[in-house]
């Protein structure tokens, strides 16, 4: 059964909030607005909005006032990291190379896709489904889910390998930006119709990368189910430490 993927809501707010001082709708200096109003914006608890506020304010997004005013004081450095390349290739493959479009066509959202796009588990989502090759053979199974209200009119319906990534793609034909991402990873034994995709056996883990992408607003408008055969990958990252 898939894994139903749905992040905290302190995290969605979080997430929202770091974005909005990224794309500078709350710039520097400037003052967020009350506590009350945050739990109004977004349909949560005050101790919500505490817990998410208090993470911004000691990873140096915020600092706060007496009298419980929090003022902007912009992306701190420890934020401002290259995108982990698994998370890239994601979000930035190219169907035109080294890739086989298995499918594309509306499906009903499996259930961590739907809740990662906060829709119904009935909700008909628009799928491309790639095989990611190379000299040795297969290297990953791809598939992104995008809302069908974006996908029509914007070429991602179409049958045939689109150039480019889906983010530059949605920027360019769609108008949207995609401006953060949550990643997931989890490891599990492959399921039947991957054996002979990917070329392993029953007994050959797989890693299962997730990723969900969101605009400035937070609106999560894009999500990627991408299969790894364990045996063939090393997933590397470097980052800054806070202090």
């Amino acid at each position: 059964m898939p894994l139903e993927v749905s992040p905290p809501k302190y995290a969605q707010v979080l997430a929202a909030l770091q974005a909005k001082i990224e794309s500078g709708a709350y710039a520097p200096g400037s003052a967020l607005p009350s506590e009350a109003k945050l739990s109004d914006e977004f349909d949560t608890s005050r101790t919500t909005i505490v817990k998410a506020l208090s993470i911004l304010r000691q990873d140096g997004w915020i600092e706060s006032h007496q009298g419980k005013s929090h003022f902007v004081r912009g992306v701190p450095a420890s934020a401002r990291q290259v995108t982990p390349e698994y998370v890239s290739s994601a979000l930035d493959l190219d169907e035109s190379v080294g890739t086989e479009l298995l499918r594309v066509g509306a499906v009903i959202a499996p259930r961590w896709v739907a809740t990662a796009l906060g829709v119904d588990s009935d909700t008909p989502v628009y799928e491309r489904r790639r095989l990611v090759t190379s000299n040795d053979g297969p290297v990953a199974l791809s598939t992104v889910y995008i809302p069908v209200e974006l996908a029509v009119g914007n070429d991602l319906t179409k049958r045939e390998p689109i150039a480019g990534g889906i983010r530059g793609h949605l920027r360019k034909n769609a108008g949207v930006r995609l401006d953060s991402a949550t990643t997931r990873i989890t490891a599990r034994l492959p399921e039947p119709a991957e054996l002979d995709l990917l070329k392993v056996t029953e007994t050959t883990p797989v890693l299962w990368l997730m990723v969900t992408a969101s605009a400035p607003d937070g609106a999560v408008v894009a999500a990627v189910d991408t299969v790894l055969p364990a045996d063939r990958h090393d997933l590397v990252d470097t980052f800054p430490l806070a202090d």
